[in-house]
């Protein structure tokens, strides 16, 4: 299948075939269909498994060693995160945002999310996933949440960055939970409308951050950030990243299941990563309004 996060749409471990819907779904433990041209009963292989060998006919199939395994996605993304987390300290105690520095403050962290931004694209384009991208995007990513983590911290409330890292965390074994559980289930409609609503929601704060020039500083266009309506939306985009952890985590179980290359879990740790940034924005976002409003 193809999974996808807010940010951009992502080449999926299936290649755009139709095994994360509409073929028959591998099973944990057990060998994926199509795994071979003479799997029993599979007349096509290749349409359900992208990654089935192309023998030849009568030769044998050669057995593959070094494929993704559920380690390889908890170690890249480990790294991946790890790398967030440890620019997003040095920001907070390297870039103060107190009122003789905040200007400058301000300006690396944009110049850090916009470079952030054009890496994710690059690495989106790219056939084969990157470490060297992926790792330079967490590092600028994490350049721009620690500053904005730590404006929030020091002009809103001290305790609400903490709240946001809790809250993120509990969003994601929840739907981990949820997943595991077949509570969630993943299909082409679920995708289909989980894709619609986040370019919907995409477009709409694209919108209002456009009006927002307008007002000024302080301005937040047509109000979809702030107040009320701040909640409403910033609930709203907790939920869809909710959503969009659990086409990772379906993503993953079929990379696993099908034998994607080891360097696929790359992706997957990108994936998450993306995913779990947009959620802790979300979240920040809507405990900072929560705690303004106190």
């Amino acid at each position: 299948m193809r999974s996808s996060n807010p940010v951009f749409s992502r080449r999926g471990f299936s290649r755009d075939n139709a095994a994360g819907f509409n073929a028959q779904q591998p099973q944990a433990g057990g060998p994926a269909v199509g795994t071979s041209p003479y799997a029993e009963g599979a007349t096509n292989p290749y349409a359900t498994n992208p990654y089935a060998q192309d023998t030849q006919l009568g030769a044998p199939p050669q057995a593959r060693g070094d494929v993704m395994t559920i380690d390889d996605v908890v170690s890249r993304t480990a790294m991946t995160l790890g790398t967030v987390v440890l620019t997003a300290a040095l920001s907070w105690f390297l870039l103060p945002v107190d009122e003789a520095s905040i200007g400058k403050s301000y300006g690396i962290a944009i110049g850090a999310a916009l470079v952030a931004f054009v890496l994710a694209m690059v690495q989106s384009f790219k056939r084969k996933a990157s470490p060297a991208i992926i790792l330079a995007y967490a590092a600028f990513e994490g350049v721009f949440l620690g500053v904005i983590s730590s404006a929030v911290s020091t002009y809103i409330s001290p305790g609400v960055v903490v709240q946001a890292v809790l809250g993120t965390m509990a969003v994601f074994a929840g739907v981990l939970i949820a997943y595991k559980m077949r509570w969630i289930r993943v299909t082409r409609r679920f995708y289909g409308f989980v894709m619609a609503a986040a370019i919907g929601f995409i477009l709409l704060m694209a919108v209002n951050a456009l009006f927002s020039l307008f007002d000024g500083a302080a301005g937040d266009g047509l109000g979809f950030r702030s107040g009320g309506l701040g909640i409403l939306f910033g609930v709203i985009g907790i939920i869809l990243g909710a959503c969009f952890l659990a086409l990772d985590f379906k993503q993953v179980e079929d990379g696993v299941a099908y034998g994607a290359p080891r360097e696929e879990s790359w992706l997957a740790a990108f994936g998450l990563t993306l995913t779990l940034v947009w959620i802790y924005l979300e979240m920040l976002r809507v405990l900072s309004i929560l705690q303004g409003d106190d």
